[in-house]
């Protein structure tokens, strides 16, 4: 009988020991690289994007610190409409937020942007990168 209760309790540590792991291992997942969101898919509103409240905002909270003013980053320049204008109809604003191959991966040394500011980024480009 004493046994039993032993190989019992034995059991019942190794299934708590088990779940423990399971869930400690989850904790870092990071939704967005787990789940990405799919252009169109409703969770990022796409119907009113526009180059003053939708770009510049995005701009300016992730590239503007190192591609502004004379001194730009590779003589890229993301904080004025020309500038950005520039890079966004030959390719390399989409090329570089989406980590495309080819292309150098921005931020540099940063975060990817989120999925749905890039697919905001997109659908500006795709609209003609109008100054709106």
């Amino acid at each position: 009988m004493e046994n039993r209760i032993i190989k019992h309790a034995a059991l019942q540590l190794t299934l708590l020991v088990v779940l423990s792991l399971l869930t400690a291992a989850c904790y870092r997942d990071n939704a967005e690289e787990l789940y990405p969101q799919v252009p169109g898919s409703g969770n990022c509103d796409l119907s009113n994007v526009t180059y003053q409240a939708t770009i510049a905002p995005v701009m300016a909270s992730s590239c503007n610190s190192c591609h502004s003013g004379a001194t730009a980053s590779g003589g890229v320049v993301t904080n004025t409409y020309e500038g950005l204008k520039i890079i966004a109809l030959n390719g390399k604003l989409y090329g570089s937020v989406s980590h495309a191959s080819g292309f150098s991966s921005m931020p540099q040394n940063g975060n990817k942007l989120s999925a749905c500011n890039i697919d905001k980024i997109k659908t500006w480009i795709d609209a003609g990168a109008l100054q709106n």
